[in-house]
């Protein structure tokens, strides 16, 4: 029979009502033929508890040991579902992720998915089992440890079993209907859409979307996974939600498709260091070594032999940078007359595949938040992504006067 992974979200599972619910869903789909794969996440809220209680614990954690508290939240709901299913008649079994087994790398709290075997599951499925309820988000690792995946690993779960079980389609439910062109509760002229390409996806989901994990995006692309974004409080149909798909499946695609923003940036400026070759470097391996995920980069010329080097990072990520570029300083491997961070500004893009074969995209934002009053402080481009750094204070405005000058709320 075809398989079907079906993944549902911590909203979606947040109570036995809502287990119920999310088990119909399934119950369809197997009446239609199909073998499911269910993923399903913690009960919303259960996680960051159970984080909370392994900081209280032990605020220098064994990470071996917090992947094996923080991973139960999905163990406790694969075997409702598998329960509930089982009341509805419906032959299901609850996996965790050492039985399946899904092999991971040792990197606690943030493995990384190897191999998913699937001679266990396929077993089943042989011998009459019509459902595997599988706990999202964990993994084993090479020594035989639970491991956990990052937040919203659950997502990656889903993609990664998709993948491995060649199926047809993965749907992920989620509180939301579908991908918007952008945030519905900042610019009110969203539009949902009916297909998005992977590669604008992947943009939006690591400019700030919070509908898919980045990791699974990347999964899904290298994979060629379908997979189809929907909301678990809405009529079920064939055509619900978003479908995530290669670029070719899509009939034609606008110039640009979504407006992404990021709430949480930082501006970084290192003023006169020396304009030298192997300077970049300098700065920007402390920076790699301390973690900090660079974005945004400019260089500009100051005084003859001097440059300032500006970048972009998250804005919890600004102490670590801090830290990092002054212990350079320090140990006499970098030199700069100061150190400025501005922590009251914002990441807002324009992503589309259109923009690979069509000009102006620039002239017309940089124009709409010129029109604004809206100062750019930072720019980056790539061959479907726009970005800029601007106050925080004007985000909203920058992302309804762009969603508007670029038509989004059409079809």
């Amino acid at each position: 029979m075809p398989v079907l992974v079906m993944k549902f979200g911590g909203t979606s599972v947040a109570n036995l009502d809502r287990i119920r619910r999310a088990a119909k869903r399934v119950g369809v789909e197997v009446a239609k033929g199909y073998d499911v794969i269910v993923i399903v996440s913690a009960m919303s809220g259960k996680t960051n508890e159970l984080v909370g209680w392994v900081g209280e614990t032990s605020p220098m954690y064994d990470a071996r040991e917090y992947d094996a508290v923080v991973s139960s939240g999905e163990n406790v709901t694969a075997g409702l579902m598998a329960l509930t299913l089982q009341e509805m008649d419906v032959p299901a079994r609850s996996w965790q992720g050492w039985q399946v087994p899904l092999k991971t790398n040792s990197a606690h709290g943030a493995a990384r998915i190897e191999e998913i075997p699937t001679d266990n599951i396929t077993a089943k499925f042989g011998e009459g089992m019509r459902v595997a309820v599988v706990a999202g988000f964990q993994g084993i690792s090479p020594e035989g440890r639970i491991t956990t995946l990052g937040r919203g690993g659950s997502d990656t779960t889903a993609v990664a079993f998709a993948a491995a079980f060649n199926a047809e389609r993965c749907d992920i439910y989620t509180d939301v209907d579908g991908v918007y062109t952008t945030d519905p509760r900042v610019a009110p002229k969203a539009r949902k859409l009916d297909r998005i390409a992977f590669e604008e996806m992947l943009e939006l989901a690591s400019l700030g979307a919070k509908v898919l994990q980045t990791r699974s995006v990347e999964l899904a692309m290298r994979y060629n996974v379908k997979l189809r974004v929907l909301s678990s409080f809405e009529e079920q149909s064939d055509t619900a939600g978003t479908l995530v798909c290669a670029e070719e499946d899509i009939m034609e695609s606008n110039v640009v498709n979504g407006i992404a923003f990021s709430r949480e940036e930082a501006k970084m400026t290192l003023v006169s260091v020396a304009d030298t070759p192997g300077i970049a470097a300098a700065i920007f391996g402390p920076l790699s070594e301390a973690g900090v995920n660079v974005d945004m980069i400019i260089q500009n010329i100051s005084e003859e032999g001097l440059t300032d080097m500006t970048f972009s990072c998250p804005i919890d990520q600004v102490k670590r940078a801090e830290k990092a570029l002054n212990d350079a300083k320090a140990a006499g491997s970098l030199a700069f007359e100061a150190l400025e961070a501005d922590t009251e500004v914002c990441k807002v893009s324009a992503v589309g595949i259109g923009m690979r074969s069509q000009s102006g995209v620039a002239a017309k934002m940089f124009k709409t938040l010129s029109d604004e009053g809206i100062n750019i402080k930072v720019i980056a481009t790539s061959e479907i992504k726009i970005s800029v750094l601007i106050d925080r204070k004007y985000m909203e405005l920058a992302v309804q006067a762009l969603h508007d000058a670029f038509e989004l709320e059409k079809a």
